[in-house]
């Protein structure tokens, strides 16, 4: 008879325990039915999972991929399991949400204390990255999108509008002058993006019209929270959405610059979901709490 999962659990329980001795134990099996379960897996997956010797057990590169991927199917059954009763009551489960560090620092993390209290049953499990991730293949219920969307699989909620703002620590400012015009800014060391063109440029407002001013400077950053604490270190100028440093101009670590001379543009700010995933209690309560977001303009 086909035991696919009882050889599984032998695997798991044999890359926990790290011995076929061990893990026949924990199991009530003799070390032989362990070591016939490993086998019949690896015949049937065509590759080695567990690298025998004499003195010790290790898993291969293939056993521990395969390891990590069935922890995760087998956790993500047993909370499917708990929770389908219980979807229509109290939210409960792991909520796992994908965001921008500029936005999960400065707004995310502050405000998950009070979502856990009001739902204790939930598990946050954050992700912060700049990258653009697939919610299906990073297995995200919740991602925050700064800009454009772009895939129009998800549903979305929006979060927020926040215009674009220059910005300089005091200390910067005192060393290099404060920009008059947007051509200053030619004297200037303006922090970019590590992955962005290397000459990049900003937009400004002239008279009636927006041009696209041409800026340099030493420093890069790989995110725009990376950019905006080395423009509160006196590294130069930076460009973020307001939201992102609206604390920073509050407290007097950064000062707006040149805001005569502002494109006018900005970012939306979205949450987004898979449609099927919105029935999830967990999903509903999140997306309901980030309501409570007062976001700056």
């Amino acid at each position: 008879m086909d035991n696919r999962s009882g050889d599984i659990e032998t695997f798991l329980m044999v890359a926990t325990e790290g011995s076929f001795a061990n893990a026949a134990k924990a199991l009530r099996l003799t070390p032989s039915a362990v070591s016939r379960s490993i086998a019949r897996l690896e015949q049937r997956l065509g590759v080695t999972l567990v690298r025998r010797t004499t003195r010790a057990l290790a898993l291969t590169r293939e056993g521990i991929a395969y390891r990590d991927r069935m922890m995760v199917l087998l956790t993500d059954m047993m909370e499917l399991e708990t929770g389908l009763g219980d979807e229509r009551g109290a939210p409960r489960g792991v909520l796992r949400v994908n965001a921008s560090p500029s936005f999960g620092v400065e707004w995310l993390i502050p405000i998950l204390p009070d979502f856990r209290a009001r739902y204790p049953a939930v598990r946050i499990d954050l992700t912060l990255s700049d990258a653009i991730v697939d919610l299906v293949e990073e297995r995200a219920d919740v991602a925050i999108r700064i800009g454009p969307l772009r895939d129009t699989r998800l549903r979305a909620k929006k979060l927020g509008h926040s215009r674009m703002v220059l910005v300089a620590s005091p200390d910067y400012l005192a060393r290099r002058g404060t920009p008059a015009t947007p051509d200053d800014l030619a004297g200037h060391d303006c922090l970019r993006f590590s992955f962005r063109r290397s000459v990049d440029s900003w937009p400004f407002r002239i008279g009636r019209r927006v041009v696209q001013r041409p800026v340099e400077g030493a420093c890069f950053g790989n995110s725009g929270e990376v950019v905006r604490q080395m423009a509160v270190a006196g590294c130069g100028i930076s460009r973020h959405g307001y939201f992102h440093v609206a604390r920073d101009l509050k407290d007097g670590r950064l000062v707006e610059i040149l805001a005569d001379y502002a494109a006018g543009d900005g970012e939306d700010i979205h949450a987004l979901y898979a449609a099927e995933d919105r029935t999830a209690a967990r999903v509903r309560a999140f997306l309901d709490f980030l309501e409570g977001i007062e976001l700056p303009g």
